[in-house]
């Protein structure tokens, strides 16, 4: 240590000053600020922010590179792989740049017609055929700039958005942990196999984590149709949940929902209100299917059903709660009409069938049971399917 403080100080602040000023020091900082300045331009252009000039000027160096291949060797490179940087700029550009890269393209296509001569004289010439390809490519790849444009999402961000965005509602939709002696879980299977549902959870913990609150909602239509708006309840829901008491949640999401002023604005809901200590529970619903309670003592499923009518379709509806309680050993089930409801059969043999396949987890526990219930009463529905389970151990 001591040698190496010796060191620094035989160097003068000069020195040091004319040491950072060599040609290889100031070539270093100038990679450097090009290096942090390119990944900054990237980084603006895929958020839609940046400009679009170093993707036009790669692509209209491609185009006389496929010319000159062309006219070269036009057996291996056709005419019609014009398309290709034509394609590529649909999904990069901008429309106005776009239009510059038609422009070089419609003359490489002169040039190779001029060059090759009449496709009248053999193959591999530039034919209408090869004219009317790339006229198309280039009008379709307009329709998706210009649908970017007004958007306002680049090429990529569209699809980093729309992962976000599933990714918040699973996330949302995740339960919280319980004591020991309880046991929850939940399986959501959206229809057709998108990536977006429009059923959908919120739960929380409150009043010091005695109580479990969970809302199960079902929303207005299915699949991406219903995505968009299931999104935003599970903000909004989750916002309310555990701020307001329990028996103001589903009045103050009526009147959320009726504000929105949707043209198929109504869902259906069901609010659990569950004690951790004592196991008594309260459901209000909103137009929702009933629960069913398993009792250990009897091995029956029993429904729970409450009185409310749907969300967003009447200002100042009341909703009346059921009261039970959830004893060692008992199994409350929430679920939407996916489950149960199908074209051919009516909601009262789909619930039949729904606990005929639940009782074969009473003997050994309903640890994974959600997805496998899904699996075997509504696998091949098409709608929106949701079940959650409750478990107090015995």
């Amino acid at each position: 240590m001591a040698v190496r403080r010796d060191r620094r100080e035989r160097h003068s602040p000069r020195e040091r000053r004319a040491a950072a000023e060599t040609f290889p020091a100031r070539m270093k900082k100038r990679l450097h600020r090009a290096r942090i300045g390119l990944r900054k331009s990237g980084v603006d252009y895929f958020r839609g922010d940046g400009s679009d000039w170093v993707a036009l000027a790669a692509l209209l160096l491609t185009v006389p590179v496929i010319t000159v291949c062309t006219i070269v060797n036009p057996v291996w490179f056709a005419p019609a792989a014009l398309v290709l940087p034509i394609v590529a700029g649909g999904l990069l550009l901008r429309p106005s740049s776009l239009l510059g890269l038609y422009a070089a393209s419609a003359a490489a296509l002169i040039v190779e017609s001029a060059k090759l001569g009449p496709y009248t004289q053999g193959p591999a010439r530039v034919t209408p055929g090869t004219v009317l390809t790339v006229a198309a490519c280039g009008f379709f790849g307009l329709l998706i700039a210009q649908f970017r444009s007004r958007v306002g999402v680049p090429w990529r961000g569209g699809g980093t958005m729309l992962f976000d965005l599933r990714e918040r509602i699973r996330v949302q939709s995740k339960l919280p942990k319980l004591p020991r002696g309880w046991h929850r879980e939940m399986a959501l299977r959206p229809a057709g196999g998108q990536s977006f549902s429009g059923d959908f959870v919120v739960a929380a913990r409150t009043n010091g984590g005695r109580t479990l609150e969970v809302v199960l909602t079902d929303v207005s239509g299915k699949g991406m149709d219903a995505g968009s708006r299931a999104l935003l309840l599970s903000g909004a829901f989750g916002g309310l949940l555990g701020s307001l008491p329990p028996h103001a949640f589903l009045p103050a999401a009526n009147g959320y929902l009726l504000r929105q002023d949707w043209d198929e604005g109504f869902a259906t809901s069901i609010h659990l209100v569950l004690d951790l200590e004592t196991g008594d529970y309260e459901l209000l619903s909103a137009g929702h299917l009933p629960a069913l309670q398993l009792s250990a003592g009897t091995g029956r499923w029993e429904e729970k059903s409450a009185d409310g009518p749907l969300l967003g379709v009447f200002d100042g509806a009341q909703f009346d709660p059921v009261k039970g309680s959830l004893r060692p050993g008992d199994v409350l089930m929430l679920f939407t009409d996916g489950i149960v409801e199908a074209a051919d059969r009516d909601i009262a043999e789909g619930i039949d069938r729904l606990t005929g396949e639940a009782d074969r987890y009473v003997a050994g526990g309903f640890h994974g049971a959600a997805w496998h219930l899904i699996e075997a009463v509504a696998k091949d529905v098409n709608d929106d399917r949701a079940l959650l389970l409750i478990c107090r151990e015995a």
